[in-house]
């Protein structure tokens, strides 16, 4: 079980850091000034920051018109659920 709780506290981890990288990028947008790189922004929700990355987008409209962002964080969520279920079936089950 205690796996299970480390997975779930770097997946949350990740997505508290993934939603305050989008923010602070959608705010560099607005004032022009330099940008957080896209493949850093994917590379946060590959680590389990997806939650937080596809909330961010969602809430602050930002790079929602990107579908490769829409693709890769749904993508990378499905990977951290099924990473959760073969935890939970394996070590706790």
């Amino acid at each position: 079980m205690t796996i299970f709780w480390i997975f779930l506290s770097v997946v949350g981890a990740a997505s508290v850091i993934a939603f305050f990288a989008y923010l602070i990028d959608k705010q560099r947008a607005i004032g022009g000034r330099w940008r957080i790189r896209e493949s850093f922004l994917l590379g946060l929700g590959f680590i389990g920051g997806a939650t937080g990355a596809l909330v961010a987008m969602k809430l602050f409209r930002h790079k929602t018109r990107h579908w490769y962002f829409w693709a890769a964080n749904i993508f990378f969520l499905a990977l951290h659920i099924t990473a959760a279920v073969l935890i939970l079936v394996k070590f706790v089950f």
